[in-house]
């Protein structure tokens, strides 16, 4: 049996990954925080634009916290949690932050989840925009 090592997400990791998100939303001239997530849930990197909205932080941070959770962008979980859906009752069930609301992206590496980043402060897709993106800089 073999196993390979697969490189944890690092700060340069993170610090990238806030970098290219923000760009993207500067890019569509909108203010974001951006969060970023190691594999076991604890924050390598946070940064809110100074006229981002104040509830930007927080819900950035959740966004990526349920990316992780659950392995999945936040985007493709919104209607699971839906009257009916898979996880309807998930939000109330857990004493966690979750969000299940566009902009959360779980970020792998060879195939394993080693982290995840959340963007708040614009409309969902585009905060889902942004986070793909920036996780797109990293492969």
């Amino acid at each position: 049996m073999s196993t390979t090592t697969v490189t944890p997400l690092t700060i340069q990791d993170a610090e990238a990954l806030v970098t290219a998100a923000r760009r993207a939303a500067e890019a569509a001239d909108v203010r974001v925080s951006v969060t970023v997530l190691d594999a076991g849930g604890h924050l390598l990197a946070f940064r809110r634009d100074d006229r981002a909205v104040l509830i930007s932080g927080e819900t950035s941070t959740r966004k990526a916290y349920t990316a992780l959770q659950l392995g999945t962008p936040t985007a493709d979980l919104v209607e699971a949690v839906q009257p009916g859906g898979l996880f309807h009752t998930l939000p109330t069930a857990l004493d966690r932050p979750l969000l299940f609301i566009a902009g959360g992206v779980p970020v792998h590496r060879d195939g394993r989840l080693i982290g995840a980043i959340g963007v708040g402060g614009g409309a969902p897709e585009q905060d889902h925009g942004f986070a793909a993106a920036a996780v797109q800089t990293l492969a």
